[in-house]
This record gives structure tokens, sequence and C-alpha cells, in this order.
């Protein structure tokens, strides 16, 4: 197990460069899914959708 955390660079100086970009990545396309039939209404009628 301690050669898998070696091995993933947990100890690297610079993971948060990795990490911070990536979790707000994942929670831009958690957004675009939850989202996607209002963006995609907005796309084509240019406006936006009231519920």
């Amino acid at each position: 197990m301690v050669e898998t955390l070696l091995h993933t660079g947990i100890e690297h100086p610079n993971v948060w460069w990795v990490v911070v970009p990536s979790m707000l990545s994942f929670l831009l396309g958690l957004v675009a899914v939850v989202f996607s039939d209002r963006i995609r209404a907005w796309f084509e009628s240019g406006e936006p959708v009231a519920e």
C-alpha cells in the first residue's frame, strides 16, 4: 500500500495545482448535467427559460 501512495505522487508539493482544477472541472460537469435542459433551451431560443 505504501508503494501505491508513493507512486501516485501524494507528497508532491504541486499536487494542489492538479487537485483543485480537477475538482472544479468535476463540479462544472455536474452543473452542466443538472441544468442541461435549461442550458440547451437558452442556446436555442436566446432567452433564459423560466420555470
